[in-house]
């Protein structure tokens, strides 16, 4: 593991290569004690670039020989993590022998071992743990890849691209050669050696070719794989249909591994994929796990076009392959549900990516590791792999397709194919392909890559009744420049008094029900003419861009437009934001030690968004669900765990009890008959009648416990079983514990399945205050016998569950301390989980000062331990800085 201090990287002094490869030609004699690999590199001088000498990096490399032209260089520059080599010509070929050693490699980071297999990570610099190799987006080159393994212990050998030849060697070894035709950066490189069995199927693309679809996991799992071979076979289908692209190798290779630190990596033509976004069966997996396994495949899939044949010139222009893939996995997930379930299960769609947007994304941009999507600088890469650069680089792209119409957005794209396939470049190089093929100027709108924080909105209008005008006045305020306004396309829709859209007349056109408008100064004014009634104002419908909205709305606002609003993301936004102000108008009084009532008002609204029997049950779940608790927290001021969790466990209770039969009845119209299947309409169904029994057992309603262990005891789905366990264990059913005894005793041995066990007690509140905190059993469970701190899953669902899903058990000095333990010993195991582990406490300015001190204490303990790696180092540094 690398201890040295971490550097600050700069975008600004980015210079091309002095020496490019053109061709790699790599062997590996795979042993998990001792590796051999050969690399053979064909080196060009690049025209492009100042003079300057061959730059090779490595990280915990055995340098076994290195030749330049067939002889050992003289004056090398050999250091740990680097070699440098000045060379005459314009052409030269290194030949460099490694010795690395898979087994010890808990980092997870190169090639590495898992249950008796080699699997490799490489992005972002991973292929620097594999052999020296100027390891950077932009050194792109064919790849020849042979591996050679004993064949009883390792009967399958892949890499990327085509497989070109195999055969059997002495001492019951044999070998596989693949080659790629496309060039790629090193981070797309994969290797894998074990005993895996395989789905395949072959398909026809839309040019006639027939391509082999395989999917390779552990046999045991195999049955396991459909789901992700369908959705793979949709992703393919979509992108053919919605963009024009088409897969380009003879085969698409997807390997499922237990041990792994992402969800899954894009390798050209060999995706690696985390286990628990692989496989699924409906007794193994609930529906949130089949709609993430379905975009995630698509999500990889799409980066064969997305950050493959176009790469990334640098590691700042990340969002240039990441924000643009997740755009097109939430495209086509929508695409998909609404196929099945109309434009209400689109709507859902939007609702879920937008949650996680708040609950993940605006925290991170207030807060210390505060970055704009596109970063000017980092110490460690494996740090922005983040909400801002994924799910706020999406929404960017979003903007953009609203901006230019579908059409428009389609016709950048095959211009961006068009111009920068096989090219790895900037997000400058993709908003002019966009703004070129259009025929805009969308210079303003770049600043949305260099822009830190959430931009606020604010929005004020004046009806004149007499002249039938409605005058809306918009302005903005963000970290920019009060001259250096933002590019923000608003949609807008106006409501009549029967809660109907009003037709908006602007400048002469009129719109049917939503109007786009397109917000580019710090202020400004439109006024709709033709309004024959004073209006209610829908502001921002399909959450049109990723800002915070200041609207100054009172109860019986939010209340018109939860029942009434046109567009069903605003419909849904209406109830939060009544909620969120019930919520945290309860937490203060909570904080200051007054009686809690929830407000006749909300209660009123709220059951009759209940009693609404048209809506559709996925939306109807959606809406009815409070706010996320690590949303609430960041819209305190200062953030009280505590008092926010009395507030949400009092109106859980008390709407709970004042509807217990509303909800028994709904629970009961909820059930869904026969067989499994992942449909929007009994994935609704099942969301909601899972959150009728939350709200039942959280009221302890003795009816709501019977019905949740009867759905547990009765559940033909993990769904339902998991849906059930979740009400009891969050609560105080005195079943709790015999269930998730129960459930574990089902699932003993299903190592993915546990993982949904150790997260559910994890992230477990406390009812009854007598009761043991939290943290006593998260600290039984690390001594489980099926948790194990070197696998990514387990420290994810147990100590990830405490510390981000839990913050009303986890903030306390008991249970900071505990954090500061934790990532000590994960930062000497795995560097990228412990860093994931250290953001819990990256916002500890924003609450209370007992707990400010508290969190502070811990940070300093872990910013003081010895051996910190680069990772957990600037999280920390950052935070306390």
């Amino acid at each position: 593991m690398r201890t040295d201090t971490p550097q600050t990287i700069r975008r600004a002094d980015y210079q091309p290569l002095a020496w490019t490869v053109t061709d790699v030609d790599l062997h590996f004699a795979l042993d998990p004690a001792a590796t051999l690999v050969r690399s053979r590199l064909t080196l060009k001088r690049n025209p492009r670039a100042p003079a300057g000498p061959l730059v090779l990096l490595g990280d915990e490399l055995e340098l076994v020989s290195l030749q330049i032209d067939g002889r050992t260089p003289a004056a090398a520059r050999i250091t740990d993590t680097r070699i440098e080599v000045d060379l005459d010509g314009d052409t030269a070929t290194a030949d460099i022998v490694t010795r690395i050693a898979p087994a010890k490699n808990t980092a997870l980071s190169g090639l590495y071992t898992s249950r008796g297999g080699f699997f490799t990570q490489c992005e972002a610099e991973g292929f620097r743990r594999i052999t020296w190799f100027p390891d950077r987006p932009d050194a792109m080159a064919r790849y020849t890849v042979t591996l050679e393994a004993d064949k009883a212990s390792y009967p399958v050998l892949l890499s990327n691209g085509n497989l070109v030849g195999h055969g059997e060697l002495a001492d019951g070894r044999h070998f596989a050669r693949w080659q790629d035709p496309f060039p790629k950066p090193s981070y797309l490189f994969a290797l894998v050696a074990a005993d895996l069995a395989v789905n395949e199927r072959r398909i026809t693309t839309m040019s006639g070719r027939e391509v082999l679809l395989q999917i390779w996991t552990e046999t045991a799992a195999l049955e396991r794989t459909g789901h992700a071979m369908e959705s793979l076979v949709r992703a393919i289908r979509w992108d053919e249909e919605r963009f024009g692209l088409e897969l380009d190798l003879e085969r698409f290779m997807i390997v499922a591994v237990s041990d792994f630190n992402m969800g899954a990596m894009e390798n050209k033509g060999l995706n690696i994929f985390n286990s628990k976004l692989l496989l699924a069966t409906p007794d193994t997996a609930t529906d949130v796990d089949y709609e993430s396994i379905e975009a995630v495949v698509a999500h990889e899939y799409f980066h064969n076009w997305t950050g493959n044949r176009v790469t990334c010139r640098d590691w700042f222009q990340l969002t240039l392959k990441e924000g643009l893939t997740v755009f097109r996995d939430q495209e086509f997930t929508a695409d998909m549900l609404a196929a099945e379930g109309g434009d209400s299960a689109r709507a859902v769609k939007r609702i879920d990516d937008v949650r996680v947007l708040r609950a993940a994304q605006f925290p991170e941009d207030a807060g210390p590791m505060a970055h704009p999507i596109r970063p000017d600088s980092y110490q460690e890469i494996n740090n922005f792999y983040t909400a801002t650069v994924y799910e706020k680089g999406a929404e960017v792209i979003r903007m953009l397709q609203t901006l230019l119409g579908r059409d428009g957005f389609r016709k950048g794209m095959d211009l961006y194919f068009a111009r920068h396939d096989g090219q790895a470049v900037t997000c400058d190089d993709f908003v002019a392909a966009m703004a070129d093929a259009n025929g805009r100027d969308l210079t303003q709108f770049l600043r949305w890559y260099s822009r830190p924080g959430t931009p606020r909105l604010s929005a004020s209008g004046r009806y004149d009744a007499a002249a039938q005008t409605y005058t809306l006045t918009l302005a903005q305020r963000s970290a920019g420049a009060a001259d250096e306004a933002l590019l923000i396309p608003v949609a807008v829709g106006l409501l009549g008094a029967d809660g109907r859209d009003l037709p908006l007349t602007l400048a002469g056109a009129t719109a049917p029900g939503t109007r786009l408008l397109e917000l580019d100064a710090a202020e400004q004014t439109w006024t709709f003419t033709g309004v024959a009634e004073r209006p209610v104002l829908s502001l921002l419908r399909g959450f049109s861009a990723p800002v915070i909205a200041d609207l100054d709305e009172d109860d019986a606002t939010l209340a018109f437009r939860m029942a009434h609003d046109g567009d069903p993301f605003n419909r849904w936004d209406a109830a939060q934001r009544f909620m969120e102000r019930t919520v945290l108008g309860l937490a203060a009084d909570a904080a200051a030690g007054r009686p809690l009532a929830t407000p006749e008002a909300f209660v009123a609204a709220f059951g009759a968004l209940l009693a609404d029997d048209a809506l559709d049950p996925a939306f109807h779940a959606q809406a009815l669900a409070l706010p996320g608790e690590s949303y609430l927290l960041e819209r305190m001021t200062p953030a009280d765990p505590a008092a926010l969790r009395t507030a949400l466990m009092h109106l859980l209770r008390d709407l709970g009890k004042r509807f217990a039969a509303d909800w028994l009845d709904r629970h009961l119209d909820c059930r869904v008959a026969g067989d499994y299947r992942y449909h929007p309409r009994d994935v609704g169904l099942r969301a909601l009648g899972n959150l009728c029994l939350r709200y039942l057992c959280a009221a302890g309603e003795l009816a709501g416990f019977a019905a949740a262990e009867r759905q547990f005891a009765q559940a033909g789905n993990m769904s339902e079983r998991l849906g059930a366990l979740g009400a009891l264990v969050h609560s105080a059913a005195p079943q709790r514990d015999s269930a998730l005894a129960a459930f574990h005793a089902h699932y003993a041995t299903d190592t993915l399945v546990l993982d949904k066990w150790f997260a559910l007690q994890a992230g477990a509140w406390r009812w009854d205050p007598a009761a043991a905190p939290t943290l006593a059993r998260v600290r039984q469970l690390l001594a489980h016998p099926a948790f194990a701190a070197t696998n990514p899953n387990k420290v994810y669902a147990l100590l990830g569950g405490y510390f981000r899903a839990n913050p009303g058990e986890f903030h306390s000095p008991d249970g900071h301390a505990f954090w500061a333990e934790q990532i000590v010993a994960l930062n000497a195991i795995n560097p990228q989980v412990a860093a994931r582990m250290a953001r819990a406490l990256e916002r500890w300015r924003s609450f209370t000062p007992a707990l400010q001190a508290s969190m502070r204490r811990a940070l300093e303990t872990v910013a003081a331990s010895e051996g910190l790696s680069p990772d957990v180092a600037e999280i920390v540094g950052k935070a306390l800085a």
